[in-house]
């Protein structure tokens, strides 16, 4: 069977079309769907050293995140370090509010708000076993 041109053109396009959707798509069922420029906080600053990405495993995060409704992003840091994000998201123009305290703490767990412009930023972290840190970072 022979192909005449117009005919492998649009066998191609729609081979260049099933590609771009499916990287696109890829990001939505990959376990790292939440963290929107690999290697930076909040797509700010750069990631700290020792910092791990992760994100909630939760279908219904999952579907927020992709709708545009609300943006999360995850990292586990090793030791117990609750303000360890703030430097990079005060050098991408974040103001923590509530003063160094934060708004809440406790031995395991700190929160604070964190301003830019009308945006506003929910940090929290949590201790875990090891110890580690896990700090989440929540807006829209």
């Amino acid at each position: 069977m022979r192909w005449g041109w117009p005919a492998l053109l649009v066998v191609l396009a729609l081979l260049a079309g099933v590609g771009v959707w499916q990287s696109r798509e890829s990001r939505w069922r990959g376990p790292l769907y939440c963290i929107e420029k690999p290697g930076q906080v909040w797509g700010v600053s750069p990631l700290p050293a020792g910092a791990t990405p992760t994100c909630p495993e939760s279908r219904s995060y999952r579907e927020e995140v992709r709708s545009g409704y609300a943006r999360v992003e995850q990292y586990v840091l090793p030791g117990w370090r609750p303000r360890v994000l703030i430097p990079a998201l005060e050098a991408g123009g974040y103001v923590p509010q509530g003063g160094p305290e934060g708004l809440y703490r406790d031995d395991d767990e700190f929160a604070a708000l964190l301003n830019r412009g009308t945006e506003q930023l929910q940090y929290v972290a949590e201790r875990l076993p090891g110890p580690q840190t896990r700090v989440t970072l929540s807006g829209r």
